[in-house]
């Protein structure tokens, strides 16, 4: 099934470009692809053949986490294929937990899962930096570990989103080897997910291959995928090296190279700013962007740019091809004013043709896609609002449960008030089933049920505030991929884009919102649109589809770059307090959410200052000022 990616629209043409040229920003060359499994395959392909071509014992280095799964599973399938043999290969792993727990809660579970239990390295070949208490104290058996893994052949990474490298942490030494560490707060939260959210039973320790001990391999490989790996990825690829990024300290290799899909380099000078790389294609669309980085730049509005700032900075190939700059000014000026927009349905009765929506038919039928049962209100609650009072037949689809998300606390709670209000006492039995839990395994059934239930509840007194019919028009699909009752979910698979299909053919929408997250590639809300993507490719000869739009919103972390906006929705002061009574409703993601991640903003907060910003951007733009906007992306 094909992974989602935004569609392209101008940018650097690099058909004929030298690789110097191409790199010229860079100071580690990155290969950027479509995907992750694309990029994956091309390391496969270096794998491959340096394994093939060694003479004698191959050592090779291999990252935890979950970066490498797509690798993994890619040199597992050659070798079932014959393309390659392992019988020669040395494993060396870059990090542990120390002590080493039991296998499905260690950092290389991946590396045993997707890659050793299906190929023919060697028992004795595998090297993990643990103590098992082979060679005295764990400081004697880290030396005898640092020394075996000096010089690997070929060291294959991962980066973390702060530019970690394994376990080496913001302010680690180029200097350091092989050794023993205590766990940032930090590191410990985000690992915390592999172990149900329980800090208290998180490592607090771990054994991990220094930067000095890296360096010293053969040639290094660096690979991020994911939205939320872009600021890194630029970190470590472009800026000057620095101890606060770890990874960006392997810079001083004279062979090394960074592997990564489009959406981790989208803050990469090539994408960002194309233009000082290179020739481009210059797209409507690709020239809106490039006339908001300049005034980004200069600090302008953009019926205040001139010539000369369009030349001293890197503009003259559009000036020459759609100049002059005042044209140009106003041609971008009223492009991005016609995306804003009071009627996400359509205005009825309206001259539509410089409007992001048509007026008609009118009323709509929509569908609102929410991965979660509050990304919704979240991540759209202004629009959604507007579509309901506008008169539209509105209908949002909770594409998971999302119990894991809610604190065993709250579910005490909810029997507590039942017991109070005489409903019945069952408080001391779910209490006991609290109790049975243990780390690391999937929650027990009957209590997944209770907390999927009071999501359900919340969700619905949410759509109930501004108006929607909670009994016919939410639905609640439930996706099988997501019922593992733990944080590691199952595969998509067509048990869940049938469910979606169903919905779809009931309802047959003239417009779909659904989530347009770029962060990781396994994660929840990229695998909802996915499905959704693929329902969609499937009834793509359905009548009703021919007349159907399909807008991308973002979620409370990040917004879309105005240079891609294709509608933006104004919200006034009163409709923005809504919003936020809407998100209020779910109140079992206040406070004491059990995976809120490193922001402390609570997510209506989130919202409204995401919200808040769009509207100063467009401001600074020249624009009308407005309370908060929110945007989005037309897919098709």
């Amino acid at each position: 099934m094909k992974k989602f990616s935004l569609p392209k629209d101008g940018g650097l043409i690099e058909a004929g470009l030298s690789r110097g040229i191409l790199h010229s920003y860079e100071r580690i060359p990155a290969h950027v692809y479509e995907d992750e499994e694309i990029a994956s395959s091309r390391i496969a392909d270096e794998v491959v053949d340096a394994v093939n071509s060694a003479q004698g014992t191959f050592k090779l280095g291999l990252t935890t986490g979950s970066s490498p799964v797509a690798l993994y599973k890619e040199l597992a399938k050659r070798h079932s294929e014959g393309k390659v043999s392992f019988s020669n290969v040395e494993i060396f792993s870059i990090d542990e937990y120390f002590p080493a727990p039991a296998d499905q809660f260690s950092r290389n579970s991946h590396l045993y899962e997707d890659f050793l239990a299906h190929v023919d390295v060697k028992p004795e070949n595998v090297h993990i930096p643990k103590y098992d208490g082979s060679c005295g104290n764990v400081s004697d058996q880290n030396t005898a570990f640092d020394a075996k893994a000096t010089g690997l052949d070929l060291l294959i990474m991962g980066v973390g989103e702060k530019g970690q490298v394994g376990f080496n942490e913001p302010g680690t030494s180029e200097k350091s080897r092989t050794r023993t560490i205590l766990l940032s707060y930090g590191s410990r939260k985000r690992q915390a997910r592999y172990f149900s959210g329980n800090l208290d039973v998180t490592p607090r320790k771990a054994i991990a291959m220094g930067i000095s001990t890296m360096l010293s391999a053969k040639k290094i490989i660096l690979m991020a995928w994911g939205e939320d790996k872009a600021e890194a990825v630029k970190n470590i690829v472009e800026v000057k090296a620095d101890y606060s990024c770890p990874a960006s300290l392997l810079q001083k290799h004279d062979n090394i190279s960074f592997y990564a899909d489009e959406n981790s380099a989208s803050l990469l000078t090539r994408n960002v700013a194309p233009w000082l790389v290179g020739p481009c294609e210059w797209t409507p669309k690709f020239r809106r962007k490039a006339v908001v980085w300049l005034c980004e730049t200069v600090g302008k509005p953009i019926l205040k740019l001139t010539q000369k700032d369009y030349l001293a900075n890197g503009l003259s190939e559009l000036l020459e091809q759609h100049g002059p700059f005042d044209k140009i000014n106003i041609d971008i000026f009223n492009d991005l004013q016609h995306t804003i927009t009071g009627w996400p349905g359509g205005k009825p009765n309206a001259d539509d043709s410089t409007r992001p929506v048509p007026s008609s038919p009118f009323p709509k039928r929509v569908v609102v896609f929410s991965p979660h049962p509050d990304d919704d209100v979240i991540s759209m609650g202004g629009t959604f609002i507007r579509l309901v009072q506008q008169g539209h037949d509105v209908h949002v689809a909770y594409e998971t449960s999302g119990n894991v998300a809610v604190h065993d606390d709250v579910v005490l709670q909810h029997m507590d008030a039942a017991r109070e209000i005489g409903f019945g006492d069952r408080f001391d039995e779910v209490k006991e089933i609290i109790a049975s839990k243990r780390p690391g395994e999937p929650e027990p059934r009957a209590l997944l049920e209770l907390k999927g239930a009071i999501r359900r509840s919340e969700a619905k007194g949410a759509v109930r505030s501004f108006g929607l019919n909670d009994s016919t028009n939410t639905h609640f699909l439930n996706l099988p991929f997501y019922e593992t009752g733990g944080i590691k979910k199952g595969e998509r698979t067509q048990k869940d884009i049938d469910i979606i299909k169903e919905l779809l053919q009931k309802v047959q929408p003239h417009q779909i919102y659904m989530a347009g997250d770029l962060a990781d590639p396994h994660g929840t809300h990229r695998v909802c649109t996915e499905a959704v993507m693929e329902a969609l490719r499937q009834l793509s000869d359905e009548p009703w589809l021919k007349e159907c739009h399909a807008w991308l919103y973002r979620g409370a972390w990040m917004e879309w770059e105005l240079g891609r906006v294709d509608m933006a929705v104004p919200l006034s002061p009163d409709e923005v307090i809504m919003k936020r009574h809407a998100i209020y409703r779910h109140l079992s993601q206040k406070d004491i959410v059990p995976f809120p991640g490193e922001d402390p903003r609570e997510f209506w907060q989130r919202a409204e200052e995401r919200t808040e910003n769009t509207a100063r951007l467009y401001d600074e733009l020249g624009m009308a000022e407005y309370q908060a906007i929110e945007v989005f992306v037309k897919l098709f």
